[in-house]
């Protein structure tokens, strides 16, 4: 078999064998093909694309190039949810929790933030003490004692995938849709799980911009999922502006917590609750209406936070800086942003947010990159709310140079859009869910 004719196939537009693919996934692998021709074959894959049957079996490949994470020493159905990234996206904290205080296990691996968008681990580990490199038996361990464990990537997961994605990204071929389905999913799959829920976010803060490419993405990652007998279903959800009031580390944690305290931003407690209803469901717990009913009461009687306090304990994490926000780590400077007119905010840009947050020290350039915790940006008015000009609207945090202010406000007044007129209605926070049943959009 030649990797040059396997480029030509795809080239003209011809499916690829599984054994063609399993031939490009082990030579990725090893090294053995050169980068010059998996790239011809991604640019290949962008302009030809691959059908569900070509999807799935990369997919497979891929999840099965590296480690595959055993959760078998875990009792019971093993829910886990992903993101497509997002800007103040702090629904695991707050999902994980729920899930698990109503019985099903979260055994889940998260990344950290890059760009705009940030990472559950990085949020997490703003939590003083909070350990999120634990031994896969301490991964276990903490499962079955708590219910609910949260841990950064480790061993070598889907590295076919880590290499193809790095050639991708310097050969304009990221947005392929099979192919970013097939990266996600190839992770998710080694990672363990019997279930997974998907959060595809679409919208000026998320990768996909537009609802059809969203609903492509989740109906791809959900044939594969299923196709390879892992029970998926996606919700495509709004990420035009921020989710929530807080858009970074230690700001996003207090926010997560007042979540789970039952007094957080509606439409944050509305998206985890539906996430985790969904989680419950594809673990057996009851139609829809029913697990929405058992996540709601998990807020409404203490047992998510408990289960919070629970795994943030079990981490390693101090537990009176859930109990009592004010301790964790505070910013020394802050900024207060006034509001440049009267009227109404009509839009915010969640990528020049995130940007603005990442300039005050809250986000990562490189994977490398020290970031700052405490820094970030907190909307005292969200969309749609009225505003009264030269009024505090929002506040800039960071503890590094004050100098970083100037130009972080500078890109969060271009985000946000104040227009005489309101919005005729509130803009939908849900925009459909995808199963194996089929696609409905809201």
């Amino acid at each position: 078999m030649r990797m040059y004719d396997i480029i030509h196939k795809k080239r003209d537009g011809f499916p690829l064998t599984d054994e063609e693919i399993s031939f490009v996934v082990q030579g990725c692998t090893d090294g053995s093909i050169p980068d010059y021709q998996l790239s011809a074959l991604m640019m290949a894959i962008y302009f030809q694309g691959l059908d569900p049957h070509e999807t799935a079996v990369l997919t497979d490949r891929m999840a099965h190039s590296g480690d595959l994470v055993d959760l078998s020493g875990i009792q019971g159905f093993k829910a886990d949810k992903h993101s497509t990234g997002g800007v103040g996206d702090k629904t695991t904290m707050v999902v994980a929790p729920i899930v698990a205080a109503c019985g099903v296990p979260v055994a889940k691996m998260s990344g950290r933030g890059l760009g705009h968008t940030g990472g559950t681990v990085d949020k997490l580990e703003s939590i003083p003490g909070f350990c999120v490199e634990l031994s896969p038996e301490e991964f276990i361990r903490t499962v079955n004692t708590v219910g609910a464990c949260v841990v950064g990537q480790s061993g070598d997961l889907a590295p076919a995938d880590k290499k193809l994605y790095a050639l991708r990204d310097v050969t304009a071929t990221v947005e392929s849709i099979p192919l970013i389905a097939a990266s996600i999913m190839s992770k998710k799959i080694a990672a363990g799980a019997d279930g997974i829920v998907l959060d595809v976010k679409v919208g000026s803060g998320a990768f996909m911009k537009t609802l059809e490419d969203a609903v492509r993405l989740a109906e791809t990652m959900v044939q594969i999922g299923e196709a390879v007998g892992r029970h998926t279903v996606a919700l495509i959800t709004n990420m035009d502006a921020p989710l929530g009031n807080a858009v970074g580390n230690t700001l996003e944690v207090r926010e997560a917590v007042e979540t789970l305290e039952g007094h957080g931003p509606s439409e944050l407690t509305t998206i985890c609750r539906e996430l985790a209803a969904n989680m419950l469901y594809l673990a057996g717990k009851g139609d829809i209406i029913h697990c929405n009913k058992l996540a709601r009461e998990a807020i409404l009687t203490g047992a998510a936070l408990a289960k919070f306090k629970e795994m943030v304990a079990a981490q390693g994490g101090d537990v009176s800086a859930i109990e009592d926000t004010q301790k964790l780590p505070a910013a020394s400077d802050f900024r207060r942003v006034k509001a440049p007119m009267d009227g109404y905010i009509t839009h915010i840009d969640a990528e020049k947010c995130g940007l603005a947050a990442a300039m005050l020290g809250a986000g990562r350039q490189a994977k490398g990159d020290a970031i700052d915790y405490t820094a970030g940006i907190y909307f005292k008015m969200n969309l749609g709310e009225q505003v009264d000009g030269g009024f505090e609207f929002a506040r800039l945090y960071t503890s590094g140079d004050p100098v970083r202010f100037d130009e972080a406000e500078r890109l969060f007044l271009e985000a946000v859009t104040i227009s005489p007129e309101p919005l005729p209605e509130s803009p939908k926070l849900i925009l459909g869910r995808v199963s194996a049943e089929g696609t409905e959009l809201y």
